[in-house]
């Protein structure tokens, strides 16, 4: 066989025919999309070259961009830090001011939503020294229209080198337009906000005073700031009055201008050199009304520096005097030791104790019950109580109601009370009949008014709230049976003892008297007293809890030359009660509660049966 090249065909085979590589489709229909195919290939290529080409080119310009971010953070941060470092006073200084300036408070208002104080809009006249060329000329004129202003300080002011001061703050529309007028460089106006308060006196010690910032510095202003309105004015919350809720106090300004104006009468009647007056919600610890005079009006916040315009109720403390026995015959009920019949022995007039003589003041010479150690204001049946209970018995009750530490309500004035630094036997012999304790006559009160509604200790509010609120947060101090066998004694006593002078018709009250020789000098004066008269009403339910008290009121021909409570302090309470309990609701009662005191009557109680006293 021979051998052909490979590609080599022999002449004797077959034809092979080529077959032809298949060609596109070059109809009508398919010669389109072949076209379109490397065209949009094309086109994708040429948009991702443009897109790669231009985030190419923007690293540079976001480089920049972060580059001019940086610089100007940090310029921010060296310039905050230059700042905190060193102070622009000038600029800090009329920041602070014009911050001050606009300040808003929120209106307060009474239980009934009457306005007891409100803000309005006024105006402030700054003055910028560096831009005043002629000081003297300022000062001439700016004095001439505010004649108030003291020409040697503003001169002084305008002197400086500061860039903004104080010329006068809340200034009247006419003072502005006359100060707008002499057109001096330098000198213009800040929108600001002033403090007014419609009623007056009306409860100036518990409204208390803003300074001319308009931050509150005393009573209840001063509570609204501590709540944080303070805070939100600074951080710019608050745009507008109307962005605060008003503050509801528990006070009835109705009842708050009956009670000024009876103890105002009888300050002058009695020709005392002070006097106090207050009335309490026994059940909820709302304050009605509370009046100390001499009182000053929170228009005029100057008058309230004056040291004889503290309240008394809550920064003063005193002995309360005879008002304490109420705290003994409580103790000693509630101990279980004794009952409304037990008997205390006070022949002869005098307890002797060691180089100690206790003596009577309305003694009766004879053995008396419990109640007559009330009606007839017995120191020595008061002191055998205490003495029987002893003295870290009678220590621990006074502490439980409240009375040998300082009282903290809404109000940020208070004063603690003094108590004795060493207590021994003689002590609380003293202090169960009013002597040797003195504590604030408002926190004697929330005692009382725990004896009378029931046995709860409520801590006094100036909010409004409601009973089941209150007693909610109250502690249990005494036993219910307790509670009533006071009201018993108290509710006597206003029949035939020493509160006879506020036993109102209709009202069926009962209170205690209490006078106190005020300490002089660490010796007690007897023709300088303190007198106190606590009430309550209705006592087969009380509601209200009434309470006067004079500093060193004078005895009258009418009272026989006596100064002592019953004569004056009394007199104001049945006054007020008189005059308030209409207002208040109080019904008068035409006809005698029915068995208002079951658990007396069942013991037999001295004149359980003829307390009603009609």
């Amino acid at each position: 066989m021979s051998h052909l090249p490979e590609h080599a065909v022999p002449e004797d085979a077959a034809p092979v025919h080529a077959v032809p590589e298949p060609q596109p489709d070059l109809s009508q229909e398919a010669a389109p999309a072949a076209l379109a195919e490397p065209k949009a290939r094309s086109i994708a290529t040429v948009i991702r070259a443009m897109f790669r080409l231009a985030i190419e080119r923007s690293y540079a310009r976001v480089g920049l961009v972060g580059l001019g971010f940086a610089v100007v953070f940090t310029a921010i941060a060296v310039r905050l830090i230059t700042m905190a470092a060193f102070p622009d006073t000038d600029s800090g200084e009329r920041r602070v001011a014009a911050s001050a300036g606009t300040a808003i408070r929120p209106d307060i208002v009474d239980r009934n939503g009457e306005i007891l104080a409100t803000d309005i809009r006024t105006v402030s006249v700054f003055a910028e020294p560096k831009n005043i060329y002629d000081k003297d000329e300022a000062v001439e004129l700016l004095t001439a229209v505010l004649p108030e202003i003291n020409a040697t300080e503003l001169r002084a002011k305008l002197s400086t080198k500061k860039g903004f001061v104080w010329v006068k703050r809340e200034i009247t529309p006419k003072q502005q337009a006359e100060v707008h007028r002499l057109g001096i460089p330098g000198v213009g106006f800040l929108p600001d906000h002033k403090r007014v308060y419609p009623n007056g006196n009306a409860a100036a010690h518990i409204l208390g005073v803003t300074n001319l910032d308009n931050a509150g510095i005393a009573g209840m202003e001063k509570y609204i700031d501590n709540q944080g309105v303070r805070a939100l004015n600074e951080f710019g919350i608050v745009a507008k009055q109307t962005d605060l809720r008003p503050v509801q106090l528990s006070v009835d300004l109705r009842a708050q201008f009956a009670v000024r104006d009876e103890l105002a009468k009888g300050v002058a009647h009695f020709k005392a050199k002070a006097g106090a007056s207050m009335i309490m919600d026994v059940n909820t610890g709302e304050i009605i009304a509370l009046v100390s005079l001499p009182d000053f009006d929170p228009n005029n916040p100057v008058d309230a520096l004056t040291d004889d315009r503290i309240n008394r109720m809550n920064v003063g403390v005193y002995e309360m005097g005879s008002t304490f026995k109420a705290m003994t015959l409580a103790m000693a009920l509630d101990s279980g030791k004794y009952n409304v019949n037990s008997t205390f022995d006070t022949r002869g007039g005098v307890l002797n104790w060691g180089r100690q003589k206790i003596h009577e003041y309305h003694g009766t010479n004879r053995v008396i019950t419990m109640p007559e150690v009330f009606t007839h204001s017995s120191n020595i049946g008061s002191a055998k109580m205490a003495l029987g209970i002893g003295v870290p018995g009678h220590k621990a009750f006074l502490k439980k109601m409240g009375l040998l530490d300082r009282m903290r309500t809404e109000l940020p004035e208070s004063a603690a009370p003094i108590v004795p630094s060493r207590w021994t036997e003689i002590n609380t012999i003293t202090i169960a009949f009013g002597h040797g304790l003195a504590v604030a006559p408002l926190q004697a009160a929330a005692a009382v008014a725990a004896i009378t509604n029931g046995g709860d200790l409520m801590t006094p509010t100036f909010l409004k709230t409601d009973e089941p609120s209150a007693r909610a947060k109250a502690t249990r101090v005494l036993k219910p049976e307790t509670s009533e066998a006071m009201r018993f004694i108290m509710r006597l006593n206003a029949v035939e003892g020493s509160a006879r002078k506020a036993s109102i018709p209709l009202y069926y009250v009962g209170g205690k008297t209490g006078t106190a020789e005020k300490v002089i000098n660490g010796r007690y004066v007897k023709n300088r007293l303190f007198t106190t008269f606590m009430a309550a009403a209705p006592m087969d339910k009380p509601k209200y809890l009434f309470v006067t008290l004079m500093d060193e009121p004078q005895g009258l021909p009418e009272s026989g030359g006596y100064a002592t409570a019953a004569w004056n302090s009394g007199v104001v309470t049945g006054r007020v009660i008189e005059r308030v309990a209409p207002i208040l609701g109080l019904p008068p009662q035409f006809e005698p509660p029915v068995k208002p005191f079951p658990l007396m009557v069942k013991l037999g109680a001295y004149h359980a049966t003829q307390v009603d006293g009609r």
